[in-house]
């Protein structure tokens, strides 16, 4: 597993910046999706995937440890769909 701090640090060896400014940069790209995001927005990066936003419905659950039905709220989640550049990355041999 690769964390932020890893990824910060391939970002500034791959583009000769200092991780102050690769680690700026990353921030400024994730926050950049976030938004496109909450407006509902799809964000589209050419070869790489498609960030987009899934709509679930509210339902009813059960608590496990007493058996009482609850109801569980609509909610948001994130989603990502990989382009055919990254699946052939991923798929070479």
């Amino acid at each position: 597993m690769v964390n932020k701090l890893e990824l910060v640090e391939h970002v500034a060896e791959a583009t000769d910046m200092s991780k102050a400014a690769a680690a700026a940069a990353l921030d400024a790209v994730i926050e950049g999706i976030t938004k496109a995001l909450k407006k509902g927005e799809d964000v589209r990066l050419v070869g790489f995937g498609t960030f987009s936003v899934k709509k679930r419905a509210a339902g009813k659950g059960r608590n496990p440890a007493t058996g009482e039905e609850i109801k569980i709220p609509a909610s948001k989640s994130a989603r990502f769909k990989s382009g055919a550049t990254l699946k052939a990355a991923l798929n070479k041999k």
